[in-house]
């Protein structure tokens, strides 16, 4: 169980990006240029809020609490909100707008991801609903304000 628990921790979120990417290769032209506008807006803006939130709020990691070893290596710092879950999540927003069976997966995906990354010991349960919560609301923001602006004609 471990290994399969440090897999999804560690190089799960690999896979969601290789499926994003050839998604991306796949779409449609019009498609594409959308998803390539809202990918450009929403992953810096939903990195910066992240950062942000971390300034904001201070959760070590549960294996600093608790002198555990974790199953995968990670530096001992602020863990609020977790990079791994706020970037899957990020990724799983942007496909949903454009194929809802497949945002689906990457969704399913990114939270086997952060229960993952809580089972190693590397996260508090905080850290991957804040993670989740600002990576869809950054995306569905940035989609909001890029369709209102009418970016997206063309």
């Amino acid at each position: 169980m471990d290994a399969l628990i440090i897999f999804a921790a560690k190089y799960l979120i690999y896979i969601v990006a290789a499926i994003f990417v050839v998604y991306f290769f796949l779409a449609r032209r019009r498609a594409k240029r959308k998803l390539l506008l809202l990918s450009a807006l929403s992953l810096p803006l939903a990195y910066v809020v992240g950062w942000l939130a971390g300034l904001l709020y201070y959760n070590p990691q549960p294996f600093a609490l608790s002198g555990i070893a974790p199953l995968v290596s990670h530096a001992a710092n602020n863990g609020f909100p977790s990079d791994h879950m706020l970037f899957a999540a990020a990724l799983a927003m942007l496909v949903l707008f454009f194929s809802r069976p497949l945002g689906i997966l990457l969704w399913v995906l990114a939270l086997l991801v952060g229960f993952a990354r809580i089972a190693a010991g590397v996260h508090h349960t905080a850290d991957i609903i804040a993670a989740a919560a600002i990576a869809a609301l950054v995306v569905w923001l940035v989609h909001l304000c890029v369709q209102g602006r009418g970016w997206y004609r063309g």
